[in-house]
């Protein structure tokens, strides 16, 4: 079954797929689950009750921890029974109650979700990296089953780099699996072939520039015999009959050796690669020049979700990537003509991923949204059920980086947008101020100082009230930002109100100048994008 429309969904995955996303309905699943919100790679954890686990492992401590929500996740797969439960219950016996187990906990009911979505024609990648994939191993073969277990695929993440006291960590893993018992997709793909192999195997070069190498015609040693007929002096069993040959002639693809015999000439050029091994080393990741490069730490090169989406689907399958981050796969999947559906809990990462496919498709793509605010009372429920998320939608609806997410001093900045504007290309900012409960004067001063402080152009204060006379008359004494465009107040105040209405920031066209987010480049043609690197043999 085709999905309509495209759809991007705000909100936790497991109640989202639940909720929204019917059984058997997904071609292929993509998810490179969060797993850490730090750069400490060497955390020792302890058990809640003060003992300390054997194993030294890496977790993401502020994302997944072992507290009551895990402690009920993890007995709800349990209470669940079968296969999953019973890996669960082998990992709190050897993992003991830490954050890794929380780790496990939460995913476990992701997974069965994620299972029960997927056709039976469909696969799923689930990509981690080393400190967790021998558990996710174990999990998906519970949830998935071993037999549907396809491959353990090797990513070279990134260049050689030294870490201290072991071997440089360059890798990262992707599980392949089935649903079984059908057979699942499979578009066989390429891959270049290296220069060692070209130079010692594609060694000639003809008169026009173009490598080749050369294969015996002739028919000795094959099973099943050939054509013997004389052949330029030379007589033979030959693999192809004589009509063959004589076309192969008149179309320049013999090459002679020196004692006549005929060879056939295979151009490099025709060649569709190596056959994709489990190890991937030709997709670089994304580097700091790179064009698609976005800023968003967990970012995945596009090339490779091109190679898992079309060795997995087909034009109009349905891909779903639950944990889509800055919307890599539903990028790649909108360029390949696949439907798609994407699952986030942030609204900064929702908010990225429309100025993404806007700044690459433009009017071309058709999709809606699902979770974000759309009214008052929507925004209302969400800056009382999560403020932080509230400050981040309010913010990132102007495509800015929400400054903050977490509990503590933020001076007074909810949010940045940057930009330029000048020849100068001097960077400039605008800064937010989003406040969810009573607003008063105090609240635009408070702004005014922010602004001269951070030497700010621009501050927008974001309000869920109506501002008063008072407040309005304070933000008109902070004066103007003057720009080629015009002039712009320095203190703005919206309502939430009127951003729902479409209201903007006065300031110079965002679409000339923000650089808060780098743009993404326009998609290329369905043509350009086959000729990209996984070549894929129809």
């Amino acid at each position: 079954m085709a999905l309509l429309e495209n759809v991007l969904y705000y909100g936790d995955n497991l109640d989202i797929l639940r909720q929204y996303v019917q059984d058997e309905t997904v071609d292929l699943i993509y998810l490179d689950p969060p797993f850490k919100s730090n750069q400490d790679y060497n955390i020792l954890f302890a058990e809640k009750n003060g003992s300390q686990s054997a194993a030294q492992i890496r977790a993401f401590e502020d994302t997944w921890q072992w507290d009551r929500a895990a402690a009920q996740a993890y007995e709800q797969v349990v209470e669940a029974g079968g296969r999953a439960a019973e890996a669960m219950i082998a990992f709190r016996k050897f993992l003991g109650g830490n954050d890794m187990l929380a780790y496990l906990s939460m995913m476990a009911p992701r997974l069965k979700e994620l299972r029960r979505v997927l056709k039976p024609t469909g696969s799923i990648y689930l990509h981690c990296d080393p400190t967790a994939s021998h558990y996710l191993k174990m999990l998906m073969d519970a949830v998935f089953g071993p037999v549907n277990f396809k491959n353990e695929i090797v990513w070279k993440r990134t260049s050689a780099h030294s870490d201290s006291g072991a071997c440089g960590k360059t890798h990262d893993v992707i599980f392949l699996y089935g649903k079984g018992p059908k057979k699942s997709t499979w578009n066989r793909s390429f891959q270049k072939y290296d220069e060692e192999y070209i130079q010692s195997h594609y060694r000639y070069i003809d008169k026009n520039g173009r490598r080749y190498r050369t294969d015996n015609l002739t028919a000795m040693g094959l099973s099943g015999g050939g054509y013997g007929y004389e052949w330029h002096g030379v007589t033979r069993i030959w693999r192809c009959p004589i009509e063959t040959m004589e076309q192969l002639d008149r179309d320049g693809r013999i090459r002679y050796t020196n004692t006549g015999t005929a060879e056939f000439i295979r151009y490099l050029d025709e060649m569709p690669g190596v056959p994709v091994q489990d190890l991937w080393i030709d997709l670089p990741p994304i580097n700091s020049r790179a064009k698609e490069r976005l800023g968003y730490p967990t970012q995945k090169p596009e090339a490779l979700l091109e190679r898992i989406i079309q060795a997995s689907s087909s034009k109009g399958d349905v891909v779903l990537d639950p944990f889509c981050g800055c919307g890599t796969t539903i990028n790649v999947a909108q360029k390949l003509k696949r439907n798609w559906i994407g699952i986030d809990i942030t609204h900064i990462a929702i908010a990225l991923i429309k100025y993404r496919l806007q700044n690459t498709f433009g009017n071309e793509v058709a999709y809606k949204v699902v979770g974000v605010p759309v009214s008052l009372p929507d925004a209302e429920n969400l800056a009382k059920s999560d403020p932080y998320q509230f400050q981040a939608w309010a913010v990132g609806h102007f495509v800015g980086f929400p400054h903050e997410l977490k509990r503590g001093a933020d001076k007074g900045i909810d949010g940045r947008l940057y930009f330029h504007d000048d020849p100068s290309r001097k960077t400039k900012q605008i800064v937010f101020s989003v406040k969810a409960g009573h607003v008063g004067v105090a609240h635009v001063r408070d702004l005014r100082g922010v602004i001269d402080r951070e030497k700010a152009e621009i501050g927008v204060l974001i309000a869920l009230q109506e501002p008063t006379k008072p407040m309005r008359e304070e933000a008109a004494s902070a004066g103007y930002y003057e720009s080629r465009w015009g002039k712009h107040p320095r203190l703005q105040i919206l309502t939430v109100a009127e951003l729902l209405e479409g209201k903007g920031i006065d300031c110079p066209p965002q679409e000339q100048v923000n650089v808060t987010f780098k743009k993404a480049p326009k998609a290329k043609s369905a043509g350009d994008a086959d000729k990209q690197r996984n070549l894929i043999e129809d």
